[in-house]
């Protein structure tokens, strides 16, 4: 991690940003980074070990900030699961994507670079990663359900792994194929509509529209 946060150090994220962003992790130069913000190659390492230590310091921060913000989403949903309300509970469900685009789009050039420009560094699952996680708490929000009386039809591991991952994955289609924010928040309503209708009918909820 970074060991200052003078002003040459935030010259060197800026230059650092700009560098992993037009030629990726693996053919990035911390000699170019060093010659932009007019340093020696070894004045650069006092700030950074290596070049995967100063692209972790560009995007953990906004990797830790999501998480922090899905825990707390999960945990709204868990408190609309007691009322037992299925409408209310998909609604919820739902408004997931939007939130999600909207915070992608307001850290738009970090995940690009996770998304884009990560190969050969520890984050370049972070797609599978996320569809991982998303998994994982599907999962666990369905064996909440149970104990309010709410049952969903189940599905193979293997199916339900693939659906998971085909939807996390479609979301972050809109930062590779680089959408504006309109273009992306759009998308984001029609990723909804076309994967709701779906999961509705494979698990078997039925919504009263209202």
């Amino acid at each position: 991690m970074p060991r200052d946060k003078t002003e040459a150090h935030e010259k060197i994220i800026a230059a650092a940003v700009s560098e992993f962003m037009e030629y990726g992790f693996e053919n990035a130069s911390m000699r170019r980074i060093a010659s932009e913000v007019g340093l020696t190659v070894g004045a650069l390492y006092r700030h950074f070990p290596n070049k995967e230590e100063m692209f972790a310091a560009l995007v953990e921060p906004t990797i830790n900030k999501l998480m922090a913000k899905y825990q707390e989403f999960c945990e709204q949903g868990y408190e609309v699961m007691k009322c037992g309300d299925v409408q209310q509970l998909w609604n919820e469900s739902e408004s997931e994507t939007k939130w999600l685009m909207s915070f992608i789009y307001d850290h738009f050039d970090i995940f690009r670079l996770l998304v884009c420009r990560s190969q050969g560094t520890r984050f370049e699952s972070f797609v599978h990663d996320m569809a991982l996680l998303e998994e994982r708490s599907t999962l666990d929000y369905f064996e909440r359900m149970k104990q309010y009386d709410m049952t969903v039809n189940e599905l193979s591991k293997q199916e339900f792994h693939m659906l998971v991952t085909a939807n996390v994955s479609a979301l972050f289609e809109a930062v590779i194929h680089g959408f504006s924010r309109e273009e992306a928040m759009h998308y984001a309503e029609t990723l909804d509509a076309f994967f709701s209708a779906g999961w509705k009918k494979i698990l078997g909820i039925t919504v009263t529209l209202i």
